[in-house]
């Protein structure tokens, strides 16, 4: 299961169910994947074919959207 929390032009913003326990988030867009660490604070984690000015991107829309990430976390995780 891959909840999504939420989808901004290209990039689709999600989590995988069963995956390790460290607060982080993953981002689709049809060029590839990336995966950003939320905790201690946000940092890119890895890249899977996604250009530089998509990671910027990406990034930038993670810091803007940082609580709702962070919500949705908890929320399906639990703390």
């Amino acid at each position: 299961m891959s909840p999504t929390v939420f989808r901004d032009g290209e990039f689709r913003f999600y989590f995988f169910s069963r995956e390790e326990a460290r607060c982080h988030v993953h981002v689709f867009c049809p060029d590839g994947e990336a995966k950003f660490w939320l905790e201690p604070e946000i940092e890119f984690a890895h890249n899977f074919g996604l250009n530089e000015r998509q990671l910027r991107a990406a990034q930038r829309l993670i810091e803007e959207h940082q609580d709702v990430i962070r919500d949705a976390w908890y929320k399906h995780f639990g703390s």
